[in-house]
């Protein structure tokens, strides 16, 4: 095991304090405004029709603009592109919180997703150049992991909260002291180590193409989601995705600096990694959505007691990440961390199957929320890690951002997805159970329909996971304890990136 490199940062451990309080503003932005929206709507005059694009313009600006923001700092410098984002994320939030009408919410929404977009791959990326020995690396990557997964739950409490106790215009304006002490924070403690940056230019077309085909891929699942699976604009936004991004690999493979260089992607193992968390954030991101519901609508429960509730699947998503994925990162083959972590996530969803109009919650759901924290935690922590594991310096941007558009892209397909499915559940289930016992009390019908629709949708989310499970067990390969990434050595060149992952797909 290599001791930790001499020109190491003293104040590392500091800037991580700072690096992961930005992450943790920008996840649980994601789910916060969810529980407020409600009361948003109401406020603002939000039509039924237009209310979706409150989530949509947020993921559509975050996902189609995550691969640019990663190019930016490798290019313009991860510190400069951090606190740029912290800055203008925090301008957009308190847009978003004066917001007088639907426009002005909407286009902050979008503004959040733009600057987050810068902010996300810079805050990965400082930690991947920061931390090059393998342990540290471990430690540091552990924190940020638990973060990155448990904030989603953390939105839905404070979104609770906010919207119970307050207004939800706090929903946004709590962005802004986050935002003000993480820029502080790094201003003061955070450096680059020299020599890490791209000199090369901008690669429009790429950019371009990217951004179009990524905002088609996502707004093709959101349409199907209003529309329907065979809606002729449905079909036609997928098609328009797959051509554009079909388009922007040709691109890649013929330039000269291309935006996502393709030996980030072809890597057996970061490829893995990617496609892993891809599928994992598709179930996740849907189950957070439908336990909402079934808590709060179902089961009668307060915006704040349904926040309150994910508690302790945060408590075990810290534990796994923290105690057992980063204990045992250095020591364990990260597939044997990700493949099992993803699987007890998937038995927790299989359990939670079994839920009805009166399932206690300690006995029925909590097991469950438990199961998933622990899976995902442990799962979370060597791929959040193994994502910018022997990444050239000058990639570490936008391998970083490889990692935030699969969960981003994965998590506003979820939604679709399992929304479109439990919708389908639900109409089926009231069409062949509307009897005339049935029609004599038509809200208990209403609502077994709606919980049927869940467990369908959980069922998919839970076979989701386990492919997620196949996929890390198939392809990451990469063995521990042979030190930091390539990022170590300051300008490693492409050998020494082969070096430091020895399975590549070439």
């Amino acid at each position: 095991m290599p001791h930790t490199a001499p020109h190491a940062d003293p104040r590392r451990w500091k800037a991580l304090v700072f690096i992961a309080l930005a992450q943790l503003m920008v996840v649980l932005d994601a789910t916060i405004v969810n529980i407020a929206l409600p009361s948003a709507q109401t406020d603002l005059g939000i039509s039924d029709g237009n209310r979706q694009w409150v989530i949509t313009a947020y993921a559509l600006a975050f996902g189609g603009l995550l691969l640019f923001g990663g190019r930016v700092s490798d290019m313009w410098g991860r510190k400069r592109t951090f606190v740029t984002g912290l800055i203008g994320f925090a301008a957009a939030s308190a847009i978003g919180g004066a917001a007088v009408n639907t426009p002005m919410l909407m286009g902050a929404r979008a503004l959040q997703g733009v600057f987050g977009a810068l902010l996300a791959p810079a805050a990965l990326s400082l930690l991947a150049v920061m931390f090059t020995e393998a342990k540290e690396r471990a430690k540091a990557f552990g924190i940020f992991g638990a973060i990155a997964g448990g904030g989603g739950a953390v939105g839905l409490i404070l979104g609770g909260v906010f919207t119970e106790y307050m207004n939800w215009r706090w929903t946004f304006f709590v962005n802004i002291p986050f935002a003000i002490v993480a820029a502080t924070g790094a201003i003061a403690v955070v450096r680059e180590p020299a020599g890490s940056r791209n000199s090369a230019r901008l690669d429009v077309p790429g950019v371009i193409l990217a951004t179009l085909g990524l905002v088609s891929l996502v707004y093709g699942f959101t349409r199907a989601e209003t529309d329907g699976w065979t809606a002729g604009a449905t079909i036609g936004f997928f098609v328009a995705a797959a051509v554009l991004l079909a388009a922007f690999v040709a691109v890649e493979s013929r330039v000269k600096a291309p935006l996502l260089p393709l030996r980030v992607v072809t890597d057996r193992n970061r490829g893995g990694v990617y496609a892993a968390l891809g599928l994992a954030a598709i179930g996740m991101f849907g189950l957070f959505l439908f336990l909402t519901y079934y808590l709060q609508v179902t089961r009668g429960y307060s915006p704040v007691k349904t926040g309150l509730s994910f508690l302790p699947m945060i408590a075990t998503m810290i534990t796994g990440s923290t105690q057992v994925g980063a204990r045992l990162m250095t020591r364990v083959p990260p597939r044997w961390l990700m493949g099992p972590g993803f699987l007890l996530a998937a038995l927790g969803m299989v359990l939670l199957t079994r839920i009805d109009l009166n399932t206690s919650y300690t006995t029925g759901i909590l097991p469950s929320l438990l199961m998933m924290g622990l899976g995902m935690g442990t799962a979370f922590m060597p791929a959040m890690s193994l994502a910018t594991h022997g990444v050239q310096p000058r990639d570490a941007g936008v391998a970083s951002a490889m990692v935030n558009t699969s969960q981003q892209v994965g998590g506003a397909i979820g939604t679709a997805l399992l929304n479109t499915i439990a919708a389908s559940a639900t109409t089926d289930y009231l069409k062949s159970h509307m009897t005339p016992a049935a029609a004599a009390n038509p809200k208990l019908l209403q609502f077994q329909s709606a919980v049927h629709g869940y467990t369908t949708a959980i069922w998919w989310a839970a076979g989701i996971l386990t492919l997620s499970a196949l996929i890390a067990l198939t392809f990451v390969n990469h063995r521990p304890g042979n030190g930091g990434s390539a990022a170590a050595s300051g300008g490693a060149d492409e050998a020494a990136a082969e070096d430091a992952v020895p399975v590549m797909a070439h």
